[in-house]
Order: structure tokens, then C-alpha cells, then sequence
């Protein structure tokens, strides 16, 4: 995995693997492998492979590892993989964001409406000015958060190159 990729401003890192074997013969090796770990909940569905970090060492910043394994061609195999927050951290700050960007459109519809009208303007247009910091703001917390889970990402780094390796 690309160091340089790894830290640059995403807050989801992605990496894309491909490998001489089928994606059957990958996804049975990479079972083999699980069924032995016990530091990490590793849990294995279809053509996809989640590593979370274990309950007791889990907090709300924790990372998640998404692996998806692909069939590209015959004999070959594409992984994917994407570092992330747990799924319902993300739909948390996905669903605050897109209420933040919706009050702004609101917002700036009460302030033509009232506009027109001859009306004060004051309060919807201190809003557009509000909603675009809180929107930043929130985009600096999910960085704050990922520099909290910062140290388990490397960790689930870690683990997931040494079970590249034993795959390759």
C-alpha cells in the first residue's frame, strides 16, 4: 500500500491490490488466515472481508477495514480496500452534512423570498454565513477523529500487509 496515498487529506483511504490467483483461491486463503487470528473481529461475507478492532480497544473513532475481492480476469484477482470510520459513524456525518446543506439552500430561499418582499434579510443571510463554518467545522472534526483512530489504522495497516503477503 502507497504510504504517500495513505496520508493525504481523505478521510477514507483506499488501496487496490492485484494478484496472480483466482479470486476464490484468495478469498479461501484469506479464511485460512482468519480463522487463526484472534486479535482482530474479522468477518468474512460473500466476496467481502471486514476487520474491525476488538470491543474492548473500540471507541466511537475507531477505523474499520473494508476489503472487497474481485474477479478481474481468469486467474486474477483485484482487492480493494478502504480504511474508514464504522458505518454508522459515517452515515452520522454524512446525514449531518447533508442537513447543513440543506438549511443552507433554505436559507438562502428565505433570503431572495425576503429580498423580494422588501423584507429584513438579517437573519437567513447571518445563517449562509453560519452554515458554511459549521459545515468546515464539521469537516475539521472528522479529521480531529481520524487523528484519534490514527494509531489503529496502523495497526489494521500492519495487519492487512502481512496478510497481503501471505497471500501473494
Amino acid at each position: 500500500m502507497d504510504d504517500q496515498l495513505y496520508n493525504q487529506i481523505f478521510l477514507k483511504p483506499r488501496f487496490q491490490l492485484e494478484i496472480d490467483s483466482s479470486a476464490a483461491k484468495v478469498l479461501s486463503k484469506i479464511s485460512e488466515i482468519i480463522s487463526l487470528e484472534e486479535k482482530y473481529i474479522i468477518r468474512l461475507v460473500d466476496h467481502h472481508v471486514i476487520i474491525d478492532i476488538p470491543e474492548k480497544e473500540s471507541h466511537f473513532w475507531s477505523p474499520q477495514l473494508h476489503m472487497e475481492v474481485e474477479e478481474e480476469e481468469e486467474g486474477k484477482a483485484k482487492i480493494r480496500g478502504l480504511f474508514g470510520p464504522k458505518p454508522h459513524v459515517w452515515t452520522l456525518f454524512m446525514f449531518i452534512h447533508f442537513g447543513v446543506a440543506l438549511a443552507f439552500f433554505i436559507f438562502a430561499v428565505i433570503a431572495y423570498t425576503n429580498h423580494s418582499l422588501g423584507n429584513s434579510i438579517t437573519f437567513p443571510v447571518i445563517m449562509l454565513i453560519v452554515l458554511p463554518i459549521l459545515w468546515v467545522t464539521l469537516y475539521w472534526i472528522g479529521r480531529v477523529g481520524k487523528s484519534f483512530g490514527q494509531h489503529q489504522m496502523d495497526e489494521l495497516k500492519n495487519f492487512t500487509e502481512s496478510i497481503l503477503r501471505k497471500i501473494q
